[in-house]
């Protein structure tokens, strides 16, 4: 009779817990309670918790000080050259922990970083551009039709200067080049800064068809909510360093807080977040 309660505990158990084991195979990149110092001494990231799933496209939300540009940087290791540190806690790509490695090697496991403001080479033409990231080839080789046929724009503009684009097709170059690494997980900081609105839907279209057809997952960096959730999956909110609110994008456009200071919504009037007191969003979420 033990025996039989036993193993139909045993039993019980595989069936409650064996849903969330399926649900972390699933968990492309993690992190758990990190925290992050620069200089030894100044706090940026105050235990921030976060999950991105294999195959999504991932939101991470925020104003200006926030610390999501920080977050992206202690992913990639792209702190160490800015005198950063992750102090506590962990980041697991893949189930591997990654936090404080060489960011070099952090490209070899898969996981490439497109910097805010384009950071392209001025002086080099598009195709010597593309070529210049050739190191980070798993192949050692460019597949430019690959390449060109999310961009074709860049196609018929390979021999021209980076520094001659417009703001939009430099973007696009931004991204091009980070898809010769052929990346599993693909770091976007503000990929619609400074650009206008018909260029960033064209720009956020194809985002959304790389993800679909190659499968890359993809944590994405913003401030305008209204653009990310049109192709996000999920979405973290941030502030002061944590994550104060998290959920499905669809949860998230019917949240009031959400509306009122990342969409501009609130009942028939529009705010602009900026103006709205910090101490008011503190108070509804912690």
């Amino acid at each position: 009779m033990v025996g039989k309660v036993i193993v139909e505990r045993k039993v019980k158990a595989k069936e409650v817990f064996g849903k969330p084991e399926k649900i972390s195979e699933d968990i492309l990149l993690e992190l758990n309670n990190v925290e992050v110092v620069y200089d030894k001494y100044i706090l940026v990231l105050k235990g921030l918790s976060m999950k991105v799933r294999k195959g999504s496209i991932t939101a991470l939300l925020g104003p200006n000080g926030a610390g999501k540009t920080t977050t992206l940087k202690a992913i990639s290791g792209l702190l160490k050259l800015e005198r950063g540190e992750v102090t506590r806690g962990y980041i697991k790509f893949n189930g591997e922990n990654i936090e404080n490695k060489d960011p070099i090697a952090i490209v070899k496991k898969g996981i490439v970083h497109v910097l805010e403001n384009r950071h392209v080479f001025e002086e080099l033409t598009v195709k010597e551009n593309l070529i210049a990231a050739n190191y980070l080839s798993p192949t050692g080789e460019i597949d430019f039709d690959y390449i060109y046929a999310y961009f074709p724009q860049l196609k018929l503009r390979e021999n021209v200067r980076a520094g001659y684009l417009s703001g939009g097709e430099q973007q696009m170059l931004a991204i091009a080049r980070a898809l010769v690494a052929k990346p599993k997980l693909l770091l976007l900081d503000e990929p619609s800064l400074g650009l206008a609105p018909r260029v960033v839907e064209e720009l956020y279209q194809i985002i959304k068809t790389i993800n679909e057809k190659e499968g890359i997952t993809i944590l994405l960096v913003e401030q305008n909510a209204l653009v990310a959730f049109e192709i996000a999956d999920y979405g973290y909110v941030m502030e002061s360093g944590r994550i104060v609110l998290d959920g499905a994008v669809s949860e998230l456009k019917e949240n009031e807080d959400v509306k009122e200071f990342y969409m501009g919504i609130k009942g028939s009037s529009r705010k602009n977040f900026r103006l709205a007191k910090y101490y008011r969003r503190k108070k509804r979420w912690y």
